[in-house]
């Protein structure tokens, strides 16, 4: 998926969150809505735009994906 839309989508649940008072709850709240409803492919694309450092990406969800990025990396499989 095309990293651009990747970050909006993003940006939209950031601003969804923002409004939450409980910083910590916001931050836990983006991402779970990212490992439940964001295919792996997506957040792995995602994981690379914000290695590749984002530049329209929201401080909020930068600070989650941060926070909670081994929740959201997707498990590799093994071929056997």
């Amino acid at each position: 998926m095309d990293a651009d839309n990747l970050v909006r989508m993003a940006n939209r649940i950031g601003d969804f969150f923002a409004a939450q008072p409980d910083r910590e709850e916001a931050l836990a709240g983006i991402a779970e809505h990212l490992k439940k409803f964001w295919a792996p492919r997506m957040r792995a694309d995602f994981l690379a735009a914000l290695d590749a450092d984002a530049p329209a990406l929201h401080p909020l969800v930068r600070e989650a994906v941060t926070a909670h990025r081994a929740q959201l990396a997707p498990v590799a499989r093994v071929q056997g």
